[in-house]
This record gives C-alpha cells, structure tokens and sequence, in this order.
C-alpha cells in the first residue's frame, strides 16, 4: 500500500482525564496544527476526555472518535501477566453498563495509589499523596504522577527509570490492581456500539511469532475486531507480523502514538518518535467497516 499521498491520524492518544499533560481542547489544537485529519481520545478506563472534547466542539477539518482504554486481566490462553489492553473506538458515551464497569475500574485507581506511596514510604522515599496529586490537577491520578514526583524531587533520572527501579511489575512499590475479564471488557464496548481493538501487541509478552498468531486467533473468537499494528515501540517486524495476522482473520488495522504529553515527551501526537505513520484510510474503514 502507498501511504505516501495520505494524511495521518492518531487514534492512541490520552489527555488529563487519565495520565496525560493535555486538556482534550489542547490535544485538539496540537491535532490540527500537525494538519492531521482524526483522532481518537482514548484515556485508561474513563471516557471523561471523550466527552469533554465532544462539548468544546471538534473543528470541522479534524475528524474525531470517542474512544477508552480498559485494562483488562488477561485471557486463559495467555501465558503473561500484567494488564491486558484494550482500546474501544466509536463507543456511546451513554452506555450504562460501560460506564458502570469504568468507574468500578476508576475506584480500583484510586485505591491502589496511597498502597503505592505508602511501599515507597516504607523503602525510605518519602513522598505524599498530596505531592501526587498536585501532579494529576483535575485529572484521574495514577503511577505516572507517582513517576513525576519522583524526578522532581530528584530520585530518579526520568519516568521510565522511577518505573524500572520502583514502580514497574517486578519493582518494591508495585500494587496490583482490579481488572475486567478480557471478554467481559470486548462485550462491555460492543454493547456499547463500539470496535475492540488489542493495543500495542508489540508490549505483550509473547517470545515467538506462534505465540502471537494464536493469541490474536483467540481474541478473535472472543469479539476482537482490530489490532493496533502501527504504534511507536514496534519494531518493523512487528509491524509487518501484526498487519499480516490482522487480515489473515479480517480484522481492522489501527495505530497511533499512544501520546501522553510531558510525561513521555518524546512522543508527538500523529508521529510518535518522528517516523510514525498512520493513514487516513484506516479511519475510514473503522467508520465504514467492511
């Protein structure tokens, strides 16, 4: 395919309803000073950044789709651990039972971070909650703000370091949390009239190409209907792989920049780390699938 004439878009992107630096009428305006022709907000299980922007109005050149991230626990027929992601594109922002389970997922956040703080507290890091939350403002608090206070007060040398030293998986401050079922998390947004996408595959931790082509055939029998193949972290390879498995099992394609605003300030909204490409054509086929 010869992307070479198309517009971009960015259907990954999070804003100060979850853990990003962005208001949505901000996420807007950088949208459509990079000329970029759709977006998706989709914040971690809240649909409040959809919402928002919906109300300030979406300025005619930019085409625009409500979209959330869930995290979901992992399917039987995966062997790793960790959250399991899901993005959900043209939902209702109405739907009751969606944003019942959201806001379950919103309280299971909140609970989590004063156990986090309190583990660094016990390990001699002596932060507060009240510092976290001068980090999130108005928005959802979560390990991202954690992270910042952490830089600032000097502990750690960047965001990625506070997660690999303290509050990744395998680090002395981690907490695990409450998440949906995967299949209950796909039937929650179809329920709402919407298209569930697996994020980032290339994050997963699958060891071989036999492990992601059962894992996709698996999602696929449980309601999946698109793979997130362009995205910053992939390798070539794997972009390759999951555009191929993708069509093998007719799913649509998706990409975006998974953007969070200074938190991760080497992502740009449509292009990731510069040599990201999304095309317009896989927006159209998100709205006018086959």
């Amino acid at each position: 395919m010869d992307y070479s004439e198309q517009v971009g878009i960015d259907l990954h992107i999070h804003t100060t309803a979850s853990d990003g630096t962005l208001t949505p009428s901000e996420v807007i305006s950088q949208a459509l000073k990079l000329k970029l022709k759709a977006i998706a907000i989709t914040d971690h299980d809240t649909l409040a950044g959809s919402k928002e922007a919906l109300q300030a109005g979406i300025p005619s050149p930019l085409n625009f789709l409500t979209g959330v991230e869930i995290s979901a626990a992992p399917p039987r027929f995966y062997a790793g651990s960790g959250s399991f992601h899901l993005l959900g594109y043209s939902i209702r922002l109405d739907n009751p039972a969606l944003n019942h389970a959201l806001e379950k997922l919103q309280q299971a956040r909140k609970n989590r971070n004063p156990t986090i703080v309190s583990r660094l507290n016990d390990i001699g890091i002596m932060i507060t909650l009240d510092e976290v939350r001068q980090e999130a403002g108005e928005g959802q608090l979560g390990r991202p703000h954690i992270a910042t206070v952490l830089v600032k007060r000097g502990i750690v040398g960047s965001i990625d370091q506070a997660f690999d030293r303290y509050l990744g998986t395998d680090g002395p401050a981690y907490v695990d949390k409450f998440r949906i079922e995967c299949h209950k998390a796909i039937e929650l947004i179809l329920a709402a009239g919407g298209i569930p996408v697996l994020a980032h595959p290339g994050l997963l931790k699958c060891k071989t190409s036999d492990q992601y082509v059962e894992l996709i055939a698996g999602l696929k029998e449980l309601g999946i209907q698109g793979v997130e193949v362009f995205y910053p972290e992939h390798t070539p390879e794997q972009t390759r792989l999951f555009a191929e498995l993708a069509q093998r099992h007719n799913l649509l394609l998706t990409g975006g920049t998974d953007f969070h605003g200074s938190i991760h300030p080497e992502i740009t909204i449509g292009s990731g780390k510069g040599d990201l490409f999304v095309p317009y054509e896989l927006y159209e086929k998100l709205i006018n699938p086959p």
